[in-house]
């Protein structure tokens, strides 16, 4: 099999991958920043509010993580259904289309605890 086949899917495969990588050691890199001037504060003397020694949450952080997890499991479905490529025993590569099921339904368990979380705090 020419090498310049497998290109293309390898780095199909990769993306989004690197764009986790980046993604996860951008917010290191910024909770490193943020502990480090919680630190300067304090070794000046600095009395700290409760409100900057808590992790930031969004309101609806919940919902945005089911949407972004329910849009890339289907693009992962979509994407491996389009690809006209096949594997080194003849199987065809849109075969492999349940492997966006798992964001799809990661993405589906986030909506269920927003939603709940939401309607406990419209009771409470």
């Amino acid at each position: 099999m020419n090498a310049s086949m497998l290109f293309i899917p390898f780095v199909v495969m990769l993306t989004p991958v690197a764009i986790l990588l980046i993604f996860l050691r951008y917010r290191s890199e910024l909770t490193k920043e943020r502990y480090r001037t919680l630190l300067q504060l304090a070794e000046k003397g600095v009395d700290l509010p409760h409100d900057l020694l808590v992790q930031p949450h969004a309101a609806d952080a919940d919902r945005r993580r089911a949407l972004v997890l329910v849009s890339g499991g289907l693009g992962l479905i979509a994407m491996f259904l389009a690809l006209p490529f096949e594997l080194h025993n003849g199987q065809r590569i849109a075969s492999l289309w349940g492997l966006g099921l798992l964001p799809l339904m990661t993405g589906l368990g986030y909506f269920a605890s927003w939603w709940l979380n939401r309607r406990d705090a419209i009771r409470g």
